[in-house]
This record gives structure tokens, C-alpha cells and sequence, in this order.
């Protein structure tokens, strides 16, 4: 497959992070701007696109190392997703959550960052 994901920092800025999410009362949501959504339903899309790639080419038994070179560019392209995601919540849900003094989101952070690095 030519059509290799390109790093988060091409794809587009970051500005519209600042609005990303919040917490509405005591159901957490998130409330992602238009332009936001577009960006990551995008990104989602071109990733499904490939790995529906990956899967026709273990079907026609391509050689080994062109499917790990994509498998490769799709995990870089999921983690350009993450770090959109993680970005938005730290500037936004995050913040306020401190500032409104819950400052048990600092574990909750911890915790996802965690999981986002294995």
C-alpha cells in the first residue's frame, strides 16, 4: 500500500483543541468542535481504510515486511489520534477539573497516559 498515514503534525493544527471537551454537571462528556470531530472522524476513517489494506493484502500473501511496514504506519497514525485526543483533554477537561478542585483527575490523566504508552 503507497498510501502511508502521515504524522499528526502534518495533518493540520491544533487550535481548535482549546473547546474540546468539559464535563457537563456530573455526566462526563466531551463536546469536541465541528471542525475537531471532522479531524479525528477523518483520521479514523483513512485508518480503517488501511487496515481493510492490511487484511486484503495477508489475503493475496504479500511479503511479510510490507505488511508490518503498514502495520507500523497505522499504529503511528492511531497514536496521531491519541495525542490529538490527550492534547484537547489536558487543555480543557483537565484544566477545569482542577480549577473547579478535582484534583483526583491528575491519577485519572495518569492512568490513561499510561495506558495510551503500552
Amino acid at each position: 500500500m503507497a498510501d502511508v498515514e502521515k504524522p499528526a503534525e502534518e495533518h493540520g493544527t491544533h487550535g481548535e483543541l482549546e473547546d474540546a471537551c468539559c464535563t457537563a454537571g456530573s455526566e462526563r462528556r466531551s463536546h469536541h468542535s465541528d471542525k475537531m470531530k471532522s479531524n479525528l472522524i477523518s483520521r479514523l476513517n483513512r485508518i480503517e481504510g488501511q487496515i481493510r489494506g492490511v487484511k486484503g493484502m495477508l489475503e493475496r500473501d504479500t511479503y511479510c515486511d510490507d505488511v508490518l511496514n503498514q502495520i507500523a504506519a497505522i499504529q503511528s497514525a492511531l497514536n496521531g489520534v491519541g495525542k490529538l485526543l490527550l492534547e484537547g483533554h489536558m487543555k480543557s477537561c483537565v484544566v477545569e477539573r482542577i480549577q473547579a478542585g478535582e484534583h483526583e483527575v491528575i491519577d485519572e490523566l495518569l492512568v490513561t497516559v499510561n495506558k495510551l504508552l503500552k
